[in-house]
């Protein structure tokens, strides 16, 4: 499993993003590919990424987390998004510090599920 050696010394870290990743799964078929500085989640094309990037002032971040980057054809609009970009023109990236399993919640997973309709629609 080449995502222990993504997380290597970061347990917490990892055991977030196997929660995380098994209610990703729940949506259907997702390819996991893991490159040096994140974790690529694709159907049709990449979705979701997770990474360990600092994407907040170091204050601002929990001990532990890992950030969820969506893909989506608009801007959310919440405070639990850290940093939006239109990276190109319909294409959203949102990215979302999550530190606890907690936050796994309904409106978190709405927005996975629609990152990942939206990836299976795209060229």
């Amino acid at each position: 499993m080449d995502e222990l050696f993504f997380f290597d010394g970061k347990p917490e870290e990892l055991a977030l993003y196997e929660t995380l990743l098994n209610r990703i799964k729940a949506l259907g078929e997702v390819s996991v590919v893991v490159h040096k500085t994140q974790i690529s989640l694709k159907n049709r094309r990449v979705f979701a990424c997770v990474s360990i990037f600092r994407v907040l002032p170091k204050r601002l971040l929990p001990t532990h987390y890992i950030v969820l980057t969506l893909g989506l054809p608009y801007p959310l609009d919440s405070p639990r998004i850290a940093v939006k970009t239109e990276a190109q023109p319909g294409r959203w990236t949102h990215h979302i510090v999550l530190g606890s399993a907690s936050e796994l919640d309904a409106e978190l997973l709405k927005w996975i599920r629609q990152a990942y309709e939206f990836g299976n629609r795209i060229q």
